[in-house]
């Protein structure tokens, strides 16, 4: 055990003197070191789930005693166990202390149910809790498809369940199996199981991967613990939850999980569960045979019974000859009595267009009243057309005196004066508004004389510009022997600067004439080149 550290020196007393932190520490190494590690059994009490750093805190108690608990996060993962509250546990670790606080603790790296009995309290509890919420009702299960065509398996790829299985299918009807490999025992076989379960109902059914009609979740047998995967809330909500009917074959025929309940069937061994779920071929053909036997027999039973009603059906009808015999008697008298009829008839109809041909005028007179009545009608038309005819021509004369060319030509000459009118008025007016234009543009050209540089160069001045181009402004702005450029109204000439600077009055005064007038700095501006000082 490691001493404490050495206390201050206090004169007048002989009592050793710590800080809280000093004390703290020290009772902290003491319990680390003299307890090591421990098994510590008791009964999970406070338990609210890992905290948000991911670290777990609760308290393990008996009936006496009570001590604080704590699960890193690291640990945590590692657990073969997950506390639960009320549950009665062994947990492995080592005692510390919580400066902090001043309390001690058990850090716990391992834990696992006390005994047989506190694991199947835990499962009897768990049951009851699932079951009342209807994950084990029975009006839930769906019936398993007789002939599926895809067939899902989760379970470990290497045991030898799916050898087992995978051999059971290759007598059974021809099926796609899909295995989902997972983990069936330890820390991750629930997480890995539920994840499969709920990764096959996300298959859809015409996707690469075709979604299985049923699945099978199969282990083989081992003890509580080995199993205790498959009694994971995770994976029985999976189950209970999954679209697609499931088949569970964990364990053998004595073993039972929670999983089992879920399903929508349980098969005691794995090797059942392949059958359950695919029919053996050679039992599809015995029945196939059983059954077209049977339709055979069936078959031939009901042409049998038809033929025997048809034949007694046969016995009851009267012969065809009878039949006949009155329709064929009636006939034979409705014959004779037609003939009779029909004299009668010609007779009556004969009698009849002597008496109408009687009182029928002969054609010769019908011919003759006809020709009558058309030399009447050609007369009368012939008159009529005439009269038409004088009408006509007298109406056409009349028109024809009015139709003089007098009138016309009078108009024509009338239409003639005043478009010569018309003529003369436009050349007027044209020839004035020229004029008008002329004298407007006459005004223009003036005025843009009057503010052109020209005219202020025609004036005696001029636009010095430097080797660039640039109007010269200032004389400041000119550098000695610089070469420059100046303009007069009459042409350009160059000229080069000479070596002592202008005053600050402006340029020099010019040695001819002198009459000229200082430099003009008001000059509009004006774009371009054109524009810079006037001299």
């Amino acid at each position: 055990m490691a001493s404490p550290p050495a206390p201050a020196a206090n004169p007048g007393s002989n009592a050793a003197e710590f800080t809280v932190s000093e004390l703290s520490n020290a009772v902290k190494r003491a319990l680390e070191e003299g307890f090591g590690h421990v098994r510590l059994r008791g009964e999970v009490s406070g338990y609210r789930g890992p905290h948000a750093s991911g670290h777990c805190y609760f308290s393990l108690k008996d009936e006496k005693a009570k001590i604080d608990a704590v699960v890193w996060r690291g640990n945590w993962s590692r657990l073969k166990i997950k506390p639960e509250e009320g549950m009665e546990v062994i947990a492995t670790g080592k005692i510390s202390s919580f400066p902090g606080s001043s309390k001690y603790q058990i850090v716990i790296e391992a834990l696992e149910p006390a005994g047989l009995g506190a694991l199947m309290a835990q499962l009897e509890e768990r049951k009851r809790r699932l079951a009342a919420e209807g994950l084990f009702a029975e009006e839930k299960k769906r019936k398993l498809p007789y002939l599926p065509r895809v067939v899902g398996i989760v379970t470990s790829p290497t045991g030898a369940v799916i050898r087992d299985m995978l051999h059971g299918f290759e007598e059974r009807f021809p099926t796609r199996v899909i295995v989902w490999p997972v983990r069936v025992q330890g820390e991750t076989s629930a997480a890995e199981v539920a994840a499969a379960v709920r990764g096959f109902n996300a298959l859809l059914p015409d996707g690469p991967i075709p979604r299985p009609d049923v699945l099978i979740v199969a282990r083989g047998g081992g003890s509580l613990e080995d199993l205790w995967g498959f009694n994971d809330e995770m994976v029985v909500r999976a189950v209970a939850a999954s679209t697609i009917p499931v088949i569970s074959a964990v364990g053998h025929e004595t073993d039972w999980t929670l999983i089992d309940l879920a399903a929508d069937a349980r098969a005691p061994t794995p090797t059942k569960a392949a059958e359950w779920a695919v029919p053996k071929q050679s039992d599809l053909l015995d029945q196939s045979g059983k059954l077209a036997l049977r339709l055979t027999v069936a078959v031939r039973r009901l042409l049998e019974t038809l033929r025997r009603d048809l034949k007694s059906a046969e016995r009851g009808l009267p012969r065809a000859e009878d039949l006949a015999a009155l329709p064929r008697q009636r006939l034979d008298h409705v014959a004779h009595r037609l003939g009779g009829a029909l004299r009668t008839r010609v007779q009556r109809s004969h009698t009849r267009f002597l008496q109408i041909a009687g009182r029928l005028p002969s054609p010769r007179s019908l011919v003759m009243h006809r020709r009558t009545s058309l030399d009447s009608t050609a007369g009368r038309l012939g008159r009529a057309l005439s009269a038409n005819t004088q009408a006509h021509h007298t109406r056409h004369a009349r028109v024809s005196a009015r139709l003089s060319p007098a009138p016309i030509r009078h108009r024509l000459e009338r239409y003639g004066e005043r478009l010569d009118a018309l003529a003369r008025r436009g050349e007027r007016g044209l020839i004035a508004r020229l004029a008008q234009r002329r004298n407007a543009l006459d005004i223009q050209v003036k005025l843009l004389a009057s503010l052109s540089y020209h005219s202020v160069l025609a004036r005696g001045f001029a636009l010095v510009r430097d080797a660039g181009g640039a109007t010269v402004r200032s004389a400041h702005a000119v550098a000695a022997s610089q070469s420059l450029e100046i303009e007069f109204a009459d042409g350009r000439v160059a000229a080069t600067a000479g070596d002592t600077p202008a005053a600050t009055s402006g340029l020099a005064p010019q040695a001819e004439p002198p009459q000229r007038e200082k430099p003009v700095s008001s000059t509009p501006k004006r774009s371009g080149k054109d524009q810079g000082s006037l001299f």
